[in-house]
Order: C-alpha cells, then sequence, then structure tokens
C-alpha cells in the first residue's frame, strides 16, 4: 500500500475510533476518556501503516515497537492516575456551559478536533514504513532524542507523582529533581520523542523532511494549545506560590534556575 492509500486508512482508521469513544463518553458522562486514547492511538496508527504497507523494514518494525513503548507508557500512567477521580475540569467547565449541545460539541472540538491533530502529528510514522532506508548516523541521533525523551517524561510523571502523594499542602510547588530545571519536564520529554521520531524518517529518506510538520505540531500544542500556555494559566490561580516558579524556572527546555535575588530583577 502507498502512502497515500495509508493516510486514507489512518484517517478513516482515527475517525472511526474518536467516534467509537465519543458514543462511550456519551454512555459514561465523561469526556476525559479521549485523553487516554491519545498514546494508544499513534500505537494503533503506527501498526496499522506498518501493517499495511508493502515492505516495511527493520527501522518501520523498531520505530513502531518505539511508539508502542512509548504509547502504552503514557496511557497507563494516564489510567492510574486519573480513573476513578471523575470527569477532568476542562471538560466539566465544557459541559457545564449554558446553552450549548455538549455532546456535539465534544464530538466536533473534543474528539473531532484531537483525531485530526492526531493524524497530523503521525505523518512520519505513516510514511516511515513506506520507505528503504537503512540504520544510520542520524537514525542513531533520533534514536538517542527518543531515549532520552521518555526517560525525561517517566521520571518526571514519577516525581510528580511522588510529590502530590506526600504534599501535605495543596498550595506547595514542585521545584526539585527535573522540575528544578524546566516547569514542565514531562511535555520537554514528549518534545525530544517527536523530534527522535522525525529524525528516524528523515535517516531513512531526506526528501520526507516536510514530515517535520507533525512534530512541529506537537510542539505548537505542547507550548501554545494545550501543554504549558494552558496548564499555567489554571495553576496561577490555584497556587500563589508558582509566580515565583516562573521568574526562577525555564518554561520548557531545561536550564538551571535563577537565584533569588535574580528573579527579582
Amino acid at each position: 500500500m502507498d502512502f497515500s492509500s495509508l493516510l486514507l486508512v489512518n484517517a478513516a482508521v482515527i475517525a472511526g475510533c474518536m467516534f467509537a469513544l465519543w458514543l462511550i463518553s456519551l454512555w459514561r458522562k465523561d469526556a476525559s476518556i479521549v485523553d487516554l486514547f491519545w498514546g494508544l492511538g499513534f500505537v494503533v496508527v503506527a501498526w496499522v501503516s506498518t501493517l499495511c504497507a508493502a515492505s516495511p523494514g527493520p527501522l518501520a518494525w523498531l520505530t513502531t515497537l518505539l511508539v508502542t513503548i512509548w504509547g502504552c507508557r503514557l496511557a497507563g500512567y494516564l489510567a492510574w492516575r486519573n480513573l476513578g477521580h471523575g470527569e477532568d475540569k476542562r471538560y466539566a467547565e465544557m459541559r457545564n456551559k449554558p446553552d450549548r449541545n455538549f455532546a456535539l460539541f465534544s464530538l466536533v472540538v473534543v474528539f473531532g478536533l484531537q483525531g485530526t491533530i492526531m493524524w497530523n502529528v503521525s505523518l512520519p510514522l505513516q510514511i516511515l514504513p513506506t520507505l528503504e532506508g537503512s540504520f544510520s548516523a542520524i537514525s542513531a541521533l533520533g534514536l538517542a532524542c527518543w531515549g532520552i525523551g521518555l526517560a525525561f517524561e517517566s521520571l518526571a510523571d514519577y516525581q510528580l507523582a511522588r510529590f502530590k502523594a506526600n504534599a501535605s499542602d495543596q498550595h506547595q510547588v514542585l521545584d526539585q529533581g527535573l522540575w528544578r530545571y524546566t516547569r514542565h519536564p514531562n511535555y520537554f520529554g514528549d518534545f525530544l520523542v517527536w523530534w527522535g521520531f522525525f529524525l528516524l524518517v528523515l535517516s531513512a529518506d531526506s526528501t520526507a523532511w516536510w514530515t517535520a510538520i507533525g512534530p512541529a505540531l506537537m510542539t505548537f500544542c505542547l507550548l501554545y494549545f494545550s501543554g504549558v500556555a494552558h496548564l499555567e494559566k489554571r495553576i496561577q490561580t490555584r497556587r500563589p506560590e508558582y509566580a515565583d516558579y516562573i521568574r526562577r524556572t525555564s518554561p520548557f527546555f531545561p536550564w538551571p534556575p535563577a537565584s533569588h535575588s535574580e528573579s527579582r530583577t
């Protein structure tokens, strides 16, 4: 199957999965389940692309394995963190807006939009099985980015979970471990993972440079759409101490924190 056919097949698969999830969310009255599918959706796309391609090479199979590890870890963590705690506040606020048909709204804005983003972000995963590249120095760089990224976000999630379990005051701010050097180490890890996937594609065929659309869109989402900007707006209203944390800590890329005197200048 060629790349254009794979694009259509994956679009149909993602649309079908999102529609099924939407129906389940109506039954459960909980749109939060869409978040659990975020990582798993890319696993589905990677496997569909690899299994449907005419002759996927070792690099394609390796990337599919890497996507599976990343996606299952993320889904497992979110399930452990969120299941049993009711609908996420973001979706609850959307649901409670007056004069809104939330069922239709969630189909388009929550499930439909996330499916569209997933299809675009996964462009590197969709094209790789159709390429005939072999391992190279760029492949090694891509693997390094993926490995560091996965370790970064896994450790960050662990540190955050441990902090929340031991925090005596809900207004406390985590500023230790990886969180000392960046306010969002889990998002930075995700950033590295996706640019690692892109480098694997680039190592297979340099003419596939345009699939940078995928990790670029993921980076935009992490920084401005559903990640850093959105989350920090909510945190600052609940934790006054977070303002000082912002002044002394890098927002995204890891960097040594500013001293208290520097943060006041």
